[in-house]
């Protein structure tokens, strides 16, 4: 069964890091292009950071670029995120899927995401 479960947020202090992990099950992982998103209070989930299948050209969006890095663990099915210099804007659910523009076929349900809460 297609499965995505999102975990590593909490509640930093602005300037803090975190490391967000996407346990991705159901699919050929290795095969898809792979992305994070994130929808803050009152938003559209928007995307932040997409990775290549196999790990090699990431995209940023402007408000993280310089600050996140995505990678892609194909052996381990996980999908990384690593928050640097956080402030209290990056606060919202953070989702992982398939990137945007990837086959429709390649997309599972969203998983219920994970909290990250920045405090200044």
């Amino acid at each position: 069964q297609e499965q995505l479960v999102e975990s590593g947020g909490g509640l930093v202090q602005a300037g803090g890091s975190l490391t967000l992990s996407c346990a991705f099950s159901g699919l050929p992982f290795s095969g898809v292009n792979m992305g994070w998103y994130r929808q803050a209070p009152g938003k559209e989930r928007e995307s932040i950071a997409t990775v290549r299948w196999n790990g090699e050209s990431a995209y940023y969006a402007e408000s993280v670029k310089g600050r996140f890095t995505i990678s892609k663990d194909n052996a381990k099915y996980t999908l990384y995120l690593q928050l640097n210099r956080l402030k209290p804007e990056d606060t919202a659910i953070y989702y992982c899927n398939a990137a945007p523009g990837s086959d429709p076929t390649s997309f599972v349900a969203w998983g219920q995401g994970t909290q990250v809460s920045v405090f200044s």
